[in-house]
């Protein structure tokens, strides 16, 4: 394979190789700017500055404001109690003004500032006693030093243990190792944009002159971030084409166990589920592979189409296979369709991680030899050791956990297996071009006839016993209740004590018949609870968000979200999902605790006024921006250093119709820009997008 340009080297190294970082600030700065390299560094944009440029003199200095001034040293004052601040008293032709120090040790002062010398300080200026002083100057420095003092200092995201000085200097010694680039960009679009080059934008990116220079929407920002969504787009549109070159296998439409099932069901169809199946079926009896997503709100029913979907491989003679992304899942989807199977008479295997000895034996015999026609299971089910008989279908329940890659891997277990990916969370158009822009997506946008719509309530939390005696009454007349508890950012064992907490009190008033579900519990007790509240033996679940992808349970009516504020919109949706299942009216009551931040509130408000999973979503990325609206620190998703989806969604359609026009015309990347495209995918790290590439 091609290595890496010998241009991009430098910026490939290590951040220890630049002035001011030791081994324990390496650490401390590689967790705050996501990797070690001195590319991760320069990706670390400045989301501030401050302007050092006002020089006046010390009898014109303004109070509160930041001044560069040239001084001479006259006295130092030493502190005479430990309490006290050591003061150095400084003069120019205007004036004199007080340097002081809390906690300072005497030998650095004296270092810093010499008696009798003149030294360039900088910081803010602030006066005491109608006297001028400066606690603790940001910069020290010799006459010579002033043009690098008196400057604009951009302001960077820091962390515990690192200053923005350290990280300034680091960053003006990355700097001085970037190079010009052959450039990759369309000169046609150079040109409309008027955008600098790959090293002068870096360069501006660090050197703000104004607040216009920090706008995500600058040119420089602008530029880098269209390398980055580019580079995405790119790999994207190089893996489609590989995973279409790969020539399917053609499935003729299933008709007799199509109508078995059909003819079966307590429901019809609804239209948007026969037009995604029309779909599939076509893409499944063509002889190019099928890489579809099927996205559909909470409860629009996909899982009929999935399997549906699954027959015409099965009608075929092939085998189906379903992986989801929890055991809960796994067996939930199996239950769901076994009266359909039953009546297709078809052979179905479940086989999860919990499946051990002769038990998993048997199942592998039964996928190897073709027994089972359909199999259902988590990540076991495409373990190395799994071979199948014939795969021609897998249909991955995504919940947004198995991005490009796994997707990739997952198909290598069937000879051209056709692809359907399934996701419960409506995606934004965004957002779905850089995670799932190698498959065509059908969309499930009309929810079952006969379910109403959830009737949402914001519940200010000091109205909770209201609340529970309210829910009394509806337990009575034979409701179900979920009840989730607040998300403890960053801490799942607060997460649970939260919810062992909530779990006590409706306990005490629901003796008998109040359950709970939480991220430590074993597999087994976990399906146990939740299995009794299914069955009815339990009248409230209590759980942490453990039952967002969690059962199916028609009879439960009501759902009720503490401390909704500190969920997100997509996580709030996803919930409120869980009811609303059967034909009975349902419930879901957000309770919240004040005084909320403009962004809960407009959260609480759309949850309110609609149900709609895309319009959600879309003010979702609007509020939160893109970081995690997908789980995107979770594998493969697609993450960004500089793009910012939320701002730059007319960028990125740009650089999908650029990537997808580049590949069609040089789909080897073999022309002369297609060369230059290489060193981008190289600065991205886009190698697998590279191994696509015949040349290289």
């Amino acid at each position: 394979m091609k290595q890496r340009p010998f241009i991009l080297d430098p910026l490939f190294r290590s951040i220890n190789i630049l002035p001011g970082i030791g081994p324990s600030s390496q650490k401390r700065i590689e967790k705050l700017i996501g990797g070690g390299k001195i590319l991760d560094l320069l990706f670390h944009a400045p989301v501030d500055f401050i302007d050092r440029r006002f020089t006046p003199q010390i009898a014109d200095a303004p109070n509160n404001r930041i001044a560069t001034l040239q001084i001479k040293v006259e006295k130092h004052i030493p502190n005479s109690r430990k309490s006290l601040p050591y003061r150095v008293k400084v003069i120019d032709d205007s004036g004199s003004m007080d340097l002081v120090f809390f906690h300072a040790k005497s030998p650095w002062i004296e270092k810093s500032l010499p008696l009798g010398e003149t030294r360039i300080i900088s910081g803010k200026v602030e006066y005491f006693h109608g006297k001028a002083q400066m606690v603790h100057p940001d910069f020290i420095g010799s006459v010579e030093e002033k043009a690098d003092i008196q400057t604009i200092e951009p302001i960077y995201p820091l962390t515990q243990g690192i200053t923005n000085k350290v990280l300034r200097k680091a960053m003006l010694s990355a700097l001085k190792l970037t190079s010009a680039f052959p450039e990759w960009l369309d000169t046609a679009h150079l040109t409309k944009t008027k955008w600098p080059d790959w090293k002068t934008a870096i360069h501006k990116l660090h050197n703000p002159e104004s607040e216009k220079d920090l706008d995500l929407l600058a040119a420089q920002r602008s530029r880098l971030a269209y390398d980055e969504l580019l580079a995405n787009q790119i790999t994207i549109a190089l893996i489609r084409r590989n995973q279409i070159m790969v020539s399917g296998r053609s499935f003729k439409p299933s008709v007799n166990l199509h109508n078995l099932i059909v003819k079966n069901l307590p429901f019809e169809l609804t239209g948007a589920q026969k037009r995604s199946l029309k779909e599939i079926n076509e893409d499944m009896a063509s002889n190019r592979r099928m890489l579809r997503l099927l996205q559909g709100d909470v409860g629009s029913g996909k899982t009929i189409v999935a399997c549906l979907a699954a027959m015409n491989a099965i009608e075929n003679g092939a085998q189906a296979a379903i992986l989801a992304p929890t055991e809960i899942l796994a067996r939930q989807h199996a239950e769901s369709m076994r009266e359909w199977l039953q009546a297709a008479s078809v052979r179905y295997v479940i086989l999860t991680g919990r499946d051990k000895g002769k038990k998993r034996e048997t199942l592998v015999s039964q996928i190897k030899n073709g027994a089972a026609q359909l199999i259902i299971g988590t990540h076991a089910i495409f373990q190395d050791d799994i071979k199948y008989h014939d795969l021609g279908l897998a249909i991955i329940d995504e919940q947004h956990r198995f991005g490009v890659h796994q997707r990739m891997s997952l198909s290598g277990k069937g000879e051209k297996a056709d692809i359907l990916v399934m996701t419960a969370t409506p995606i934004p158009r965004t957002l779905s071009l850089t995670n799932y822009g190698d498959l065509e997506i059908s969309k499930l946008d009309e929810k079952p006839p006969g379910r109403k719509p959830v009737e949402t309530l914001l519940i200010p939390k000091e109205k909770i016993e209201d609340l529970i005696s309210g829910l009394k009454r509806k337990i009575d007349e034979g409701n179900r209740v979920y009840w989730v508890c607040p998300l403890v950012e960053e801490s799942e064992v607060m997460d649970i004590e939260a919810a062992e907490e909530r779990y006590d009190v409706l306990k005490s008033i629901f003796p008998n018949r109040t359950g709970l579900v939480h991220g430590r519990m074993k597999a087994e007790e976990k399906e146990a609870v939740m299995q009794k509240f299914s069955n009815g033996d339990l009248d409230i679940l209590v759980a942490t968000t453990v039952i967002e992808v969690g059962v199916n349970v028609p009879e439960a009516t009501i759902m009720v979200i503490e401390h909704a504020e500190r969920f997100g919109l997509s996580q709030l949706h996803q919930l409120r999902g869980r009811v609303g299942r059967g034909a009975d009216q349902s419930y879901c009551f957000l309770l919240y605790a004040g005084p909320l931040g403009e962004t809960a509130k407009e959260r609480l408000s759309i949850m309110r006024d609609t149900e709609d999973g895309f319009i959600i979503a879309e003010k979702d990325l609007e509020l939160r921006g893109s970081g995690d609206i997908l789980g995107t620190k979770q594998s493969g998703e697609a993450h960004f250093k500089i793009a910012d989806l939320a701002v730059h969604r007319d960028l990125l359609a740009t650089a999908h119709n650029d990537a997808r026009l580049l590949i069609e015309k040089d789909p080897n990347l073999t022309s002369e820009r297609g060369e230059k495209i290489k060193t981008l995918l190289y600065m991205f790290e886009r190698d697998q997008a590279i191994k696509y590439l015949k040349s290289g």
